[in-house]
């Protein structure tokens, strides 16, 4: 099935739920069909809050869709600001084994280099130096925990960061987290919300290096001009995709860059509902919250 045999954007029809069932089964007939002309997808699903709810549950139907996306000839990829140590169990879940895995807000692309035993290598790495960085966050928020991630994966880490995965982590002196290249830093301030840490930004300035505010206390820092939607080009060009045949999900202000970059080339984002108003603006499309299957009711539909 073809991107313009599918409905306009936005156009709701009603019918009962039984002969929405079969529309959908029809649909998702079609688009496994090999003798139905399809034109291949590049599907890319943030994490957490697409995927996954706060408390690592799947959202309802997602493995179902994810596996029917990829019976239908799309490539279905992670594009994420978790470390790869927090990704890989996601991949599992999923039972998901797709050539690239985006990680670290775009600043880590993972290759496939063993399809049989999904083995990952770091394939692209981008750094900065976060010494200074470091220090003036530090002036402004002196009791926040902060992380880094070394080029390698090891991540440091000063403090226990609430519900982050820090599993081979190392805890080490604030000293320590600025002495050499990182690909990330990340700050956690539980007294602090995401709307301290905009303003926080806007007073002191990040010129120097690119940066995230997540949905809760935390802020993510990555190096200059570097973010999910400079890693998907990548991707994307590696894979010999064309730029409208993109596809984006997500739910983040990290989520931004790759919905600009997908909308500028032809291609489709869609924010879920759940996501920050200045979030769901930057996307032409939004789906159902995490929690009510959005990521389901989209690829269902392809």
């Amino acid at each position: 099935m073809s991107m313009q045999r599918l409905p306009a954007t936005g156009s709701v029809e009603v019918v009962q739920s039984t002969r929405a069932a079969r529309l959908v089964e029809d649909l998702a007939d079609d688009t496994e069909n090999p003798d139905v002309p399809t034109e291949r997808l590049l599907i890319v699903l943030d994490i957490d809050g697409t995927v996954i709810l706060e408390d690592e549950s799947l959202s309802p139907g997602v493995v179902d869709a994810v596996a029917h996306a990829h019976r239908a000839g799309h490539e279905v990829m992670l594009a994420t600001g978790r470390s790869w140590e927090g990704t890989r169990g996601i991949l599992r879940v999923l039972a998901m084994a797709p050539e690239y895995v985006v990680c670290s807000n775009g600043a880590v692309i993972m290759r496939r280099v063993d399809a049989d035993e999904a083995h990952y290598e770091r394939f692209r790495v981008e750094t900065f130096h976060p010494a200074e960085v470091l220090s003036m966050l530090r002036a402004h928020l002196p009791d926040a925990n902060y992380m880094v991630e070394l080029p390698d994966g090891e991540r440091l880490y000063t403090d226990p960061l609430p519900d982050w995965n820090l599993r081979a982590a190392r805890r080490v002196p604030f000293d320590e987290l600025g002495g050499q290249p990182v690909c990330r830093v990340v700050v956690v301030s539980p007294q602090d919300d995401d709307r301290d840490f905009v303003d926080l930004v806007a007073r002191i300035g990040l010129n120097q290096v690119s940066y995230a505010v997540g949905w809760s206390a935390w802020l993510d820092i990555a190096p200059h001009g570097v973010d999910k939607s400079t890693a998907l080009e990548r991707v994307r060009t590696w894979l010999g995709i064309d730029p409208a045949h993109v596809l984006v999900m997500g739910d983040g202000r990290n989520d931004v860059g790759m919905f600009r970059w997908a909308r500028e080339h032809g291609g489709r984002a869609i924010a879920m509902a759940q996501g920050p108003d200045e979030v769901r603006r930057e996307a032409p499309e939004t789906t159902a919250s995490v929690h009510a299957g959005g990521v389901a009711a989209v690829l269902g539909m392809l």
